[in-house]
């Protein structure tokens, strides 16, 4: 059965009601035929095709700012800064606490360097590579090392973070400033600059350098063995652990097995062991 039409026209007013000039259903459907749902959709995606690429090129500018000049990820890989940071340890840096402030200072909340934070750097001897070690040394300090104690201006530094992990006698770490070159580790270059900085036994930081060394003192290849670093090469500063890959360590102490039945194939306990759980968001100090 035909449905009823009705004979009113549309847009005229209804009994009370004040309207525009009356459009007629055939002027309507002439000036809007029916569309089939693909001419629909295409229709939809070529007028949001716009919009869509403009959200994802701000997403982008957003991003790439981000990791630019505020935060930026890094994972450690050595056993350097143990206990302090583990090797898989996964890091967000931030990159707009320790950077030399150029143009951005004005705009980004730039600190100074201090005594015993951790910082990240461009590494001396390759501008390439970065190194997370704790400052130790500021400019104008005088600094020695005996068995481990680390002395600045004649003051011994309470270091609670350092650890002593055992390895091979080695008097050059054991003695520093020393005269005598026992370790081929150390660079050529600062081994000369290290003799002519040392002054009454103490190393003599200039103005602008600083002093690096690892948590690790007895596993670290730090300023002892390849010198000063400049305020413009310090990047960041590590914020937070964002994730911990359990990962072997050159220092681990290998625990002996035992014959009890155990269930190290589980899917449980390989999801356990998979990563340092414990360790996620935890805060750099």
């Amino acid at each position: 059965m035909t449905p009823a039409v009705e004979d009113r026209q549309l847009g005229e007013p209804r009994s009370g009601m004040t309207g525009a000039a009356p459009v007629s259903v055939a002027a309507v459907a002439h000036a809007n035929p029916a569309m089939g749902l693909g001419q629909a959709i295409a229709q939809d995606v070529v007028h949001g095709m716009p919009e869509a690429v403009s959200s994802l090129l701000r997403t982008v500018i957003v991003a790439l700012f981000v990791l630019t000049f505020v935060a930026q990820p890094m994972v450690i890989p050595s056993e350097s800064m143990e206990h302090t940071l583990l090797v898989g340890d996964f890091l967000l840096m931030n990159r707009s606490a320790l950077a030399p402030g150029g143009i951005w200072k004005r705009i980004l909340p730039y600190a100074p360097v201090e005594r015993g934070q951790i910082v990240t750097f461009h590494a001396p001897m390759n501008a390439r590579e970065y190194l997370v070690k704790r400052v130790i040394g500021m400019p104008g300090d005088r600094l020695r090392i005996d068995n481990g104690k680390v002395t600045i201006n004649g003051q011994t530094l309470d270091e609670p973070y350092a650890t002593f992990e055992p390895s091979e006698e080695n008097t050059f770490l054991d003695h520093f400033p020393t005269q005598k070159y026992t370790d081929p580790r150390v660079e050529p270059d600062w081994w000369k600059r290290l003799q002519q900085d040392t002054r009454d036994g103490e190393l003599v930081i200039p103005a602008g350098d600083y002093f690096m060394m690892g948590d690790n003192r007895n596993h670290s290849l730090d300023s002892r063995y390849w010198g000063f670093v400049k305020r413009s090469q310090i990047i960041a500063r590590p914020l937070v652990i964002y994730f911990s890959v359990t990962r072997p360590s050159r220092t681990d102490v290998q625990q002996a097995s035992d014959d009890r039945l155990g269930h190290d194939g589980d899917f449980s306990s390989q999801w356990k062991g998979f990563a340092r759980w414990k360790r996620i968001f935890r805060v750099v100090r």
